[in-house]
């Protein structure tokens, strides 16, 4: 149902841009604006960087561009201490505002969290725009989420961040399309018709949540009557989780070389090696310092990833940050509850492509994947390439075994003429072994999941029982 515009929203829809036309318009400048090492922040202890300054002002610049931003410079700034009232120093600051004046710059993009005082000050500083870290993957968010629920979630997110800032445009209020109009608008008036407003909408946003929830839980348990496992794919952000989940499904879920390139939740059912079919799901990429307010406003969409068998743990080993970002996604990953020492998850490393031979041959052996093994339940990392479909019949047949692990075999054997039993079998279990006789007799070995084998052994009274997983 389309809500009437009060004539305040509709003035401040009628000023907007698009998001895109703005963005290629707007010189932006790209801040990282990071602690020495051993130095302190505001009421912190020492900050102990885990990756290099260079990837992180790299992973910024990258962020910037996820949303078209025309990015003419980025600078990293190493920080002694950080100033309650501007972040940075006095000096840095008067630096920075001559290098904006001389770029003409528009949009300073810095990556860490600002307080509205700081954000404000900057400005005024500066002459431009500013935003931070969190309003920079909040907007990215705003502009990618397709689906109603994520659309809701993330509006909501960003609407509890801006609560208590001073800000100049509230366009993406009542906007269809997305992000969230930090780029343009109509000026600092009306701020407190503006917070009202903001208030308003937040209140609805949750009425909807509200419905939007409710029907989730009914295709929950629509899908609880077909209980196909779930696994699910986390991972930090482009680290390759779509074109895996294309590779192991052959689907076409958008995989691009961008940061956040896939946020809404995408599910396909595939069958693995021995006929089990199982649901897999592609979730949102992590990112280090994820807003908080993100976490919990995805937990409804990384419900696949919360209540899934096995979480496939895809991570870039070609990246040269790559424990850090692990560890990052381990953050998030307890955050949500989920321990990042369950047997449920399988680390997978991909794009192995990018690796050179020696680096392949350390991961392999590392994986054991260089070995001539049985252990197919391992606990090892699996190494992959989505691109190349290097590694990809070992991580099925980890993902089976993983799934496996709490299931009965059973030994059956079918006179040649039992079709139906036969198909029965194809269709509920999975076949793990067959072999025929000359008079056509069949010696299968089968696995059944735990809801199936009351049934199974009802029909298969002679079954065996084989040892538990196969």
């Amino acid at each position: 149902m389309t809500e009437t515009l009060t004539s305040g929203e509709a003035r401040l829809q009628a000023q907007a841009a698009p998001e895109g036309e703005i963005a290629a318009a707007t010189h932006t400048l790209v801040i990282g604006p990071y602690l020495a090492r051993g130095a302190y922040g505001v009421g912190q202890g020492p900050a102990v960087p885990t990756r290099s300054v260079e990837a992180r002002l790299d992973e910024a610049t990258g962020l910037a561009a996820a949303i078209e931003l025309d990015v003419i410079e980025s600078l990293a700034v190493s920080l002694p201490r950080i100033r309650p009232s501007t972040y940075l120093g006095k000096g840095r600051v008067e630096e920075i505002a001559g290098l904006i004046r001389a770029r003409e710059i528009g949009l300073v993009v810095m990556d860490c969290a600002l307080s509205p005082v700081q954000q404000r000050n900057l400005e005024k500083a500066w002459g431009a725009k500013v935003i931070d870290r969190t309003g920079l993957i909040l907007e990215i968010f705003g502009r990618r989420a397709s689906t109603r629920e994520g659309t809701l979630q993330v509006e909501h997110a960003h609407l509890a961040y801006q609560k208590s800032r001073l800000v100049r445009s509230w366009t993406h209020l009542e906007r269809q399309r997305g992000g969230f109009g930090f780029l343009g608008g109509p000026g600092e008036t009306q701020i407190e018709a503006d917070r009202r407003m903001i208030q308003e909408r937040m209140t609805r946003i949750e009425r909807d949540l509200d419905a939007v929830v409710r029907t989730r839980g009914l295709h929950r348990q629509s899908r609880a009557r077909v209980p196909y496992p779930i696994v699910a794919l986390v991972g930090y952000t482009n680290a390759g989780k779509s074109s895996l989940f294309n590779a192991l499904t052959r689907a076409e879920v958008t995989a691009k070389d961008m940061l956040f390139a896939t946020l809404d939740p995408t599910a396909r059912a595939t069958k693995l090696p021995h006929g089990e079919t199982v649901i897999l799901s592609d979730t949102v990429g992590f990112i280090s310092d994820l807003p908080t307010p993100l976490i919990a406003a995805f937990r409804a969409t990384l419900e696949d990833a919360i209540e899934a068998d096995v979480l496939l743990h895809v991570r870039d080993v070609s990246h040269v940050d790559s424990e850090a970002q692990a560890e990052d996604v381990g953050e998030v990953l307890r955050e949500l509850g989920i321990e990042t020492s369950a047997e449920r998850i399988i680390e997978v490393w991909n794009k192995a492509d990018l690796l050179d031979d020696d680096e392949r041959t350390r991961l392999l052996n590392l994986s054991g994947q260089a070995k001539a093994r049985n252990d197919r339940d391992s606990a090892a990392p699996v190494l992959v390439s989505a691109l190349t479909g290097e590694g990809l019949a070992a991580l099925a047949a980890r993902i089976e075994a993983r799934i496996g692990r709490h299931r009965s075999s059973f030994a059956v054997v079918l006179p040649p003429e039992d079709g139906a039993a036969l198909n029965w079998l194809y269709e509920n279990a999975e076949m793990l072994d067959r072999r025929a006789e000359a008079d056509g007799t069949l010696h299968l070995a089968v696995r059944i999941a735990p809801e199936k084998e009351p049934r199974f052994l009802n029909r298969f009274a002679a079954a065996r029982r084989l040892d538990r997983g196969g």
